[in-house]
């Protein structure tokens, strides 16, 4: 910034630049090794504000690119920017163009979701490769959580004995600490899994004592005809999430209150929030087995 603020001849632009950042951004990479951040922990930072601030959130997004480049120049990271948009944040965002027309038309855009009915059939699919990528997908799917929480779970984490997997509230969105109750079909997935030296992520990536990145998920999904250009359907990863919320809704008679625990989704109503203090673990535990067993709805467990 010290760099670049001679070439900004608007104040306020010149006090946006640092403000944005502070705000949106050092929470999440402030603390982080300049050559360790990756396009998941980039989305981290703009997904929760792209459809609710996406001028804002294209701001911080080009100051990030621009940041990365700058450190990519000075020979602190690789060359290829993680934060780029065009030809990379571009496949995995809409545009702030589209967001903004979007939501001049009353409709606010969702991540494309797969609908429930199909989730068995594509996880029949997903089982088949094997692969570290589709271990984590499936795990997603069967977790019903976020991409970015799944993919940096550490075994420290997990209590495989009481089949609990604990995630602490500096991951969380909400910050705020979240038990997960682990099906049978979603331990499976962690005991079909190595325990790596020097590296205590669940899912590891490529580089030593690093997760899988948030690209490895969207591959996966590609590479089986889903995606923004997929011959099957648009569904991303993160909209496993909705389709398990209209499943809930549609297939079952679990609470609604039960369904936003298990998502992590915190309750709005101030009233209603204070008199829903419990995390719901029990029939929460009874909903996660229930999800996992419909997932085999087509017998496709092996």
């Amino acid at each position: 910034m010290r760099a670049k603020r001679s070439t900004w001849s608007n104040p306020r632009h010149a006090r946006e630049w640092p403000s944005s950042l502070k705000r949106y951004a050092r929470a999440k990479l402030g603390a982080m090794p300049i050559d360790e951040i990756t396009t998941a922990d980039v989305l981290g930072v703009l997904t929760p504000i792209w459809h609710r601030r996406p001028e804002t959130a294209s701001r911080v997004q080009s100051r990030i690119e621009n940041i990365l480049d700058y450190a990519a120049a000075m020979g602190w990271r690789d060359p290829v920017n993680v934060a780029r948009w065009k030809g990379h944040l571009d496949r995995l965002l809409p545009s702030s163009t589209t967001v903004k027309r979007q939501q001049n038309g009353g409709t606010v855009p969702h991540y494309p979701a797969m609908p429930y009915q199909e989730v068995p059939a594509f996880l029949a699919e997903l089982r088949a490769l094997k692969s570290t990528s589709a271990k984590a997908l499936e795990f997603t799917i069967l977790t019903v959580c976020r991409t970015s929480e799944v993919l940096k779970a550490e075994w420290t984490e997990i209590d495989l004995d009481c089949a609990t997997w604990t995630i602490p509230a500096q991951r969380m969105k909400a910050r705020v600490e979240h038990r997960v109750p682990l099906s049978e079909q979603a331990l499976a997935v962690l005991m079909s899994l190595p325990k790596l030296a020097n590296n205590p992520f669940v899912f590891p990536g490529g580089k030593m004592g690093r997760p899988l990145s948030g690209m490895a998920l969207l591959m996966v999904m590609r590479g089986l005809g889903h995606g923004v250009n997929g011959e099957k359907s648009k569904a991303v990863p993160h909209a496993f999430r909705s389709s398990f919320r209209d499943w809930v809704g549609e297939e079952t008679g679990f609470a609604s209150n039960v369904a936003e625990a298990a998502l992590a989704h915190q309750i709005s109503n101030a009233v209603q929030a204070a008199y829903e203090r419990g995390d719901k673990f029990k029939k929460r535990r009874e909903l996660m087995q229930a999800w996992a067993d419909y997932c085999d709805l087509k017998g496709n467990r092996q």
